[in-house]
């Protein structure tokens, strides 16, 4: 049992049954998952009945009403049983949050229930083809006509891209040459005519089915447009800050289960007629796995308590956002190499883990971008100097 200072006996008891639910019920079958390659919609819908998919999403829309703070507890003690079953809870915090502060009153009163009940899956629509990291430099277009709008182009590198039921799409309803400003979000049944979908073959999240979808001449209702007309970029951004938090959390979670699980190996484990926790060559490795586990642990809590708090978090966010995915998968090979041979095999999830946590090396912001944002933080704009770049492109440079 984990005990956390400045939650309430209700919120501790909560955070007492998802671990045993983690443990339980997700652990057990962690790997099995990975090779039926998507989600047990079930399991989802049992998850929702608990009260783990957007805990934090106000009580009136069908949530808990929950701080941040318990949210990426919930986040990080499911990613410790199955990492990705913890995308269902990150996105139902990340997308419950951009409906309920943005969407028409009845549109997030109809959605929102069935998403944080499991019965309904929404993606994040945003990457496209060209565009990676640069967000705002979007080609899906959103034409409106009369009452609705007419969306055409690509999404890609999109969780659940099969799987969902639902995305929030962000389109340019402005011209190219109004940037951010020009971007506007909206909640795209994917039932709708026009719409198709593919699924990558990833190294790893595998159950996750990132992919790409396709919108021909999909038509959505003006009443599915969240906010008014431009505001999309600044919804996102804003609901990153926050997601970047959880997805640390997540990688921390899965990490930490390997270095648990290895604590009880190297006990077991005889060399040289000793246990190998004995060697310190084995042990000081796990020692220092746990201390930066718990170090990035405690910057995600401070980071979550200042959301809570209403003050800044960007450049907190960003730290945990870079750090804590690249020293978990670092800490997650270290696992498996002190399994020896063992340990290489794909009867170990360590192998499985690795994979699916290197993947938010790169989602949410490559850790490039994330120190450019805490420079920016830091020391301003001038941290970001975009324009000598491009103009020396224009000229033929490298």
């Amino acid at each position: 049992m984990t005990i956390h200072l400045g939650l309430n006996d209700e919120e501790q008891a909560m955070l007492e049954i998802t671990e045993r639910f983690s443990r339980e019920k997700l652990a057990p079958h962690y790997q099995e998952r990975e090779k039926a390659e998507t989600l047990d919609r079930a399991l989802i819908e049992e998850m929702g009945s608990m009260g783990l998919i957007g805990p934090d999403i106000p009580e009136e829309f069908g949530g808990l009403g929950q701080s941040a703070l318990m949210a990426g507890l919930i986040n990080e003690t499911v990613s410790y049983g199955d990492f990705n079953m913890s995308y269902i809870t990150l996105l139902g915090s990340l997308m419950g949050q951009i409906v309920a502060r943005n969407a028409p009153d009845g549109l997030a009163k109809e959605w929102l229930p069935q998403m944080l009940s499991g019965k309904k899956l929404v993606a994040l629509g945003l990457t496209e083809p060209r565009g990676g990291s640069d967000a705002a430099n979007l080609i899906l277009k959103a034409e409106k006509v009369g009452d609705q709008y007419i969306l055409n182009g690509e999404k890609t590198s999109m969780s659940f891209s099969t799987e969902a039921d639902a995305a929030i799409v962000w389109a340019r309803t402005g011209t190219k040459e109004d940037g951010a400003k020009g971007v506007s979000a909206f909640l795209v049944d994917f039932s709708e005519p026009g719409v198709t979908r593919t699924k990558f073959n990833d190294l790893g999240t595998k159950p996750v089915a990132r992919g790409s979808a396709f919108f021909d001449n999909v038509k959505v209702p003006a009443s599915h447009l969240l906010g008014e007309e431009g505001t999309g970029f600044t919804q996102v951004m804003q609901g990153f800050d926050y997601s970047r938090i959880l997805i640390a959390l997540e990688c921390l979670g899965a990490a930490q289960a390997s270095v648990d699980e290895t604590w009880e190996y190297v006990q077991e484990r005889e060399a040289f007629g000793d246990p190998l926790v004995r060697y310190q060559g084995v042990s000081f490795p796990l020692a220092e796995a746990d201390t930066k586990i718990e170090m990035a642990k405690q910057l995600c809590y401070h980071a979550l308590k200042l959301k809570d708090a209403g003050l800044p978090f960007t450049s907190e966010s960003a730290m945990v956002k870079w750090f804590a995915p690249k020293t978990s998968v670092e800490i997650i090979h270290q696992c498996l190499l002190l399994h020896g041979h063992y340990g290489y095999t794909m009867d170990l999830p360590h192998q499985q883990r690795m994979r699916d946590v290197m993947g938010l090396e790169i989602g949410d912001g490559t850790s490039q971008i994330m120190k450019l944002i805490i420079a920016r933080e830091k020391v301003g704009r001038v941290a970001v100097q975009y324009q000598p770049y491009k103009k020396s492109m224009s000229k033929g440079g490298a």
